[in-house]
């Protein structure tokens, strides 16, 4: 047997780094090694930094200053499955901070996180991507970004997961995307209301609230409403609201509703199903007052319909109404009121509010709360209005005092409202003379000098229907409330000058009172009389014929702000030569006069719609003069452009586009060097009156396209 020989081991490469263990207890440290090529110390590093972030808003706010946001946006796109699900989780975290939103923006990380949401990646990894995209989602901009890279369909795909979380954060992102009007579009092109209404079984109430929060949205669109209804949305609806363990919904639900409630389709089917009565009775009987406002809400809404009134008639909605009048809540005191406002202009509810409604109203005249106060008058003076029944029911409820105290409110809209009422009461001559005994035309002299156009307008009305008597007159000469009526005969508003006006002709009636005008400039006001009587003979609009006549034929009312319009474009426009001078011009007066300029991010706050609505509800009528609209959006801005430019001979075409848009096309001829003749050919732009008013975009040029369609 041979000598054993020591075998010599054999020293590594000189190429291979002995592996080291770090132990870092230094974000810092921890923060440079997201730049490493190794995996392993990726993943660590990536475990530590969502441990760190984790424990507060200081720790996201340390990671931001140290650079860890660049860095990690990267492996979003890693090769490896772990470090990818790790860096997701991370972001997950990290945007709540809004430092940290604003560089992701920066970044265009967008699409790496939407990525994270395919089917086959792992669910933890759709809960954090998820959660991110909730979280950028609060912002407009980012809002866009998720839109823009189609981040709408796998969110919505992510209803149905499994996994609570993540639908809890899908549902949070597209509440926040639907506040814009093309994701609403993109939204019904998807058929998202299915798994939509599906979270409404959910155990979880975030995820049923949020749900719901997002069809009140949705539900704006007709389409919408339509969809919802079709697949049997409503009964989810209804089966919440029978829920008493479900009561912290019901406020949400009621918000949908009323939404849906603006269809007469919708409507009838509820009404044929028995579930309006339903509806009225969990009205009345919720003991959750947001429950009971939003569903006053939603019978206003629906009430501005002529069917719907008819429909609600006959379920007997007046006696829930006067229920709601009675609650403590003032939210609800206000609603009820504003719904029978709407229900007033149903001849049987004006009947059926004269014994019960007008009592409880004219006790809201009493109230501490303003806008309580404004709404009571509100419905009063619908009620009175053609009707000397709720105007002697008014009396004998002892509504006089409380109405001229109203005069004083602080509030514009409870003085018009309380004039009107007075108005209508002193039709009847022993009222008249009992509201002038209880000292109206001291009341009315705050209002004849307010600055507030309606308010002048119904205080000249009531000083025309009271000043029929020298003592009245006397009164009010006394305390010098003729110099104030004399003024508002210089009015740039016609109500105003033709209520002044007649006020002026009663008034002139004894020798006294005239004198005193004559001192104070009567000349003026009969010449305004005067030229007031000219203008309605030559643009006064015939009425309606009286019900039973045998001819009834519609005319559109008169516009007398539009008229204005054009005599003030006229002067400021056509002395300018400048064809395009005149274009910005007209454009920078339309803007002004509909709300003024909008930036692009404030959008979904501008709040037009509520606007028209109470317009109509004001006319009593979905045709509205131009002129009355102050917060008017694209369509509305394009056709007053269009009709002064018109009227100034200025060359220009309205077109209409899709949901809502609608813009003004101008062609311009430029004088160009080198080209034969002098000119060129004539290029068209299309004239912005919302974002840039005055700015000219040539056609088909990009600035062009988001303004027709974005």
């Amino acid at each position: 047997m041979g000598k054993k020989i020591k075998k010599e081991v054999e020293p590594p490469p000189k190429d291979v780094f002995d592996p080291l263990t770090i132990e870092s207890k230094k974000a810092a440290t921890v923060v440079l090694m997201l730049r490493s090529p190794e995996e392993e110390i990726l993943v660590k590093a990536c475990e530590a930094i969502y441990k760190f972030a984790l424990k507060g808003e200081e720790n996201k706010a340390t990671l931001l200053e140290l650079g860890a946001v660049e860095p990690l946006t990267k492996l979003l796109t890693h090769e490896d499955k772990i470090v990818r699900r790790n860096a997701t989780m991370i972001f997950g975290i990290l945007a709540s901070n809004n430092e940290v939103k604003k560089l992701l923006r920066e970044l265009d990380v967008m699409s790496a996180v939407i990525a994270q949401l395919a089917p086959e990646e792992e669910i933890v990894i759709h809960e954090f991507a998820s959660l991110c995209l909730a979280n950028m989602s609060a912002e407009y901009t980012s809002k866009v970004q998720i839109f823009e890279h189609g981040g709408l369909e796998p969110l919505i795909r992510l209803l149905g997961s499994p996994d609570p979380d993540v639908k809890k954060n899908s549902i949070e992102c597209i509440y926040n995307l639907v506040q814009d009007f093309q994701c609403r579009i993109t939204l019904q092109e998807l058929n998202a209301i299915p798994p939509i209404l599906e979270l409404l079984k959910s155990e979880y109430p975030v995820i049923q609230l949020l749900a719901l929060k997002t069809l009140g949205i949705i539900t704006i669109d007709k389409e919408s409403r339509v969809m919802l209804r079709d697949n049997q949305g409503l009964d989810h609806l209804l089966r919440i609201l029978e829920a008493k363990e479900l009561n912290d919904l019901h406020v949400e639900a009621l918000s949908v509703i009323a939404n849906c409630l603006e269809d007469l389709d919708t409507m009838t089917m509820i009404q044929q199903t028995g579930n309006l009565k339903k509806l009225l009775s969990f009205a009345e009987n919720s003991t959750i007052p947001d429950a009971q406002k939003n569903a006053a809400k939603a019978i206003t809404k629906a009430a501005y319909d002529a069917e719907n009134r008819k429909l609600f008639h006959e379920q007997e909605v007046e006696k829930c109404l006067v229920t709601l009048l009675g609650s403590e809540n003032d939210g609800t005191k206000i609603a009820a009121s504003q719904a029978i406002s709407a229900m007033s202009e149903n001849s049987g509810s004006k009947d059926f509010f004269n014994n019960q409604g007008i009592p409880q109203l004219i006790q809201l005249l009493k109230s501490d709360n303003e806008e309580v106060r404004e709404a009571a008058a509100l419905a009063l003076a619908n009620l009175t209005t053609s009707n000397p029944a709720n105007v002697k029911a008014t009396a004998e409820a002892d509504g006089i005092d409380p109405l001229i105290n109203l005069l004083s409110s602080k509030r514009d809209g409870a003085i018009a409202n309380a004039a009107t009422v007075l108005t209508n009461m002193a039709m009847q001559e022993p009222l008249r003379l009992t509201i002038q005994s209880r000292g109206v035309m001291l009341a009315i002299i705050g209002p004849l000098h307010s600055a507030n156009t309606v308010v002048q307008s119904k205080a000249a009305l009531t000083v025309a229907a009271i000043a029929c008597d020298v003592e009245a007159r006397t009164e009010l000469r006394n305390a010098g409330g003729l110099e104030p009526l004399v003024d508002l005969l210089r009015s740039k508003n016609d109500d105003v000058r033709k209520h002044a006006s007649w006020a002026v002709a009663v008034c002139a009636s004894d020798e006294l009172t005239a004198t005193e005008l004559s001192k104070l400039g009567k000349g003026r006001g009969k010449k305004e009389e005067e030229k007031l009587k000219e203008e309605e003979e030559t643009l006064a609009v015939p009425k309606l014929v009286s019900e039973g006549s045998p001819e009834k034929e519609w005319y559109p009312p008169f516009d007398p702000n539009f008229f204005m319009y054009i005599h003030e474009v006229n002067k400021s426009i056509l002395p300018v030569t400048n064809i395009k001078e005149q274009i910005e011009i007209l454009a920078k007066y339309v803007a002004e006069k509909m709300g003024g300029k909008i930036s692009k991010d404030k959008m979904p706050d501008f709040s037009w719609e509520l606007h028209i609505s109470e317009l109509k509800f004001q006319l009593k009528s979905n045709v509205i003069p131009i002129g009355s609209i102050k917060k008017g959006t694209f369509y509305h801005r394009a056709l007053l452009f269009k009709a002064l430019a018109d009227r100034i001979g200025l060359g220009c075409s309205l077109v209409r586009g899709e949901y809502g848009r609608a813009w003004n096309e101008v062609t311009l001829v430029h004088d160009r060097k080198g080209v034969i003749g002098g000119l060129s050919p004539p290029d068209i732009y299309i004239v912005d009156l919302m974002f840039h008013p005055g700015m000219l975009m040539k056609l088909k040029s990009r600035e062009a396209d988001l303004y027709r369609f974005l």
